[in-house]
């Protein structure tokens, strides 16, 4: 169903179509109403530490365990739900609605809903939304994700914060406690976890520049968990993107003789992928322009030897700013990670120099070779919805490849 609207707020018409868009008449917009089954049955959410809470389920009926966390941005839960990184983890949505705007088939990270359950204080089973394609309780219905909502997600945040990121079991299907307890101590610690082989795309293929704007070159990108949108930023500027699996020998990925590398983001311990950053270092090696994001950053920076920490809960949201050490502009930035290149680490390699640091914590939030074209940040700049503050890497990456491509 949906309504047709003047400029006024009542409706002056309604009607039944589904999401078929009609002519809409000057000072006339519509805006589809979509109602998916009411599901909502009691859930319990236990974390590791026995804290306990009550609320109603969202999402598929079951239980689901992994790593808690929480996401301070207030827009965007479609691409955050389906971003690679955020394979096994339990997720906290701060913001206090979520769901109201449905879901839209142009706006995944991959394909299919990623976080391993949900946590929210509002859900909406109504969504509201111009081309959208569902709501949210059906999308997560169909994937199998179980969420828990009516919960004090303020009182939750806060405790988070305070004990540090732990593990977590949702349950909406009535399982005895004694039994979710038990379930819950099985569960693995995500420090040592190797993620990104479960997420990496099983075999290589390629994204053509956008017409119009061919450059001419060639990108060989690992994918540990790639994000949709890191791939279109690259064929936005022209470039041909070969995407290889995560498995894919250094030979492969330079037999398409790339003017540069890529290194996506993805979930899980950067430090728990020896085999992955020795592939690194050789096509560091190889001396190309090379380019990493989040997880990329880490196996980069592994890579040149310096180290990783796990951080106590972790940076995800939209709002968290970055300061650029080298033009010392400010950069409001899109972060979802639970690992931190230790900064300490970096006195011990002056061949790596320090580009970005995090202005909350002073973390390494960007690093880079010195007299070489190699740089990683640890946030993402392909973020969609948004901050856009930081695109300009992309074309920072470019650059680097084209001045590579000029004879001497």
């Amino acid at each position: 169903m949906f309504y047709v609207f003047s400029h006024g707020s009542e409706p002056i018409e309604e009607k039944s179509s589904g999401f078929e868009v009609e002519e809409v008449k000057a000072g006339e917009y519509f805006c589809p109403m979509v109602q998916s089954r009411e599901q909502k049955v009691p859930a319990v959410l236990i974390l590791a530490d026995g804290t306990r809470f009550e609320g109603k389920s969202a999402g598929a009926i079951g239980t689901t365990t992994g790593e808690i966390a929480f996401n301070t941005g207030i827009y965007g839960y479609q691409e955050i739900f389906t971003d690679p990184s955020y394979l096994r983890q339990i997720l906290v949505m701060a913001t206090a609605h979520v769901g109201n705007y449905g879901v839209h088939d142009a706006e995944v990270e991959s394909d299919r809903v990623q976080i391993a359950g949900l946590v929210t204080k509002n859900f909406s089973s109504i969504a509201s939304r111009v081309g959208g394609s569902g709501t949210l309780q059906d999308y997560m219905d169909r994937d199998g994700v179980v969420g828990i909502c009516d919960v004090d997600t303020r009182a939750l945040v806060r405790h988070i914060r305070q004990k540090g990121a732990m593990n977590a079991i949702i349950c909406s299907d009535g399982t005895d406690e004694a039994e979710l307890k038990r379930q819950l101590d099985q569960v693995p610690s995500m420090e040592g976890l190797e993620l990104s082989s479960e997420v990496t795309c099983s075999e290589p293929y390629v994204a053509a520049p956008a017409a119009g704007t061919e450059k001419g070159l060639k990108v060989a990108l690992l994918d540990l968990g790639v994000k949709k949108n890191i791939v279109r930023c690259l064929t936005e500027r022209g470039c041909e993107v070969h995407v290889f699996p995560m498995h894919a020998s250094v030979e492969e990925m330079l037999a398409i003789e790339p003017d540069g590398i890529m290194l996506s983001n993805g979930p899980g311990d950067p430090g728990a992928m020896p085999e992955t950053v020795e592939k690194v270092k050789a096509l560091v090696e190889a001396d190309r322009s090379v380019f990493g994001i989040c997880l990329g950053h880490q196996v980069l920076a592994l890579s040149q030897g310096l180290k990783t920490v796990k951080m106590f809960n972790g940076h995800r949201g939209v709002n968290h700013p970055i300061k650029n050490l080298i033009t010392g502009k400010a950069e409001i930035t899109s972060q979802n990670h639970g690992f931190v290149v230790d900064r300490d680490s970096l006195d011990a390699h002056p061949e790596v120099e320090l580009t970005h640091i995090h202005l909350n914590d002073n973390t390494v939030a960007g690093i880079a070779l010195k007299g070489r074209p190699v740089f990683s940040v640890q946030y993402h700049p392909e973020a969609s919805a948004g901050p856009h503050d930081s695109r300009y890497l992309f074309d920072q990456f470019v650059t680097n490849m084209e001045q590579a491509a000029v004879p001497a």
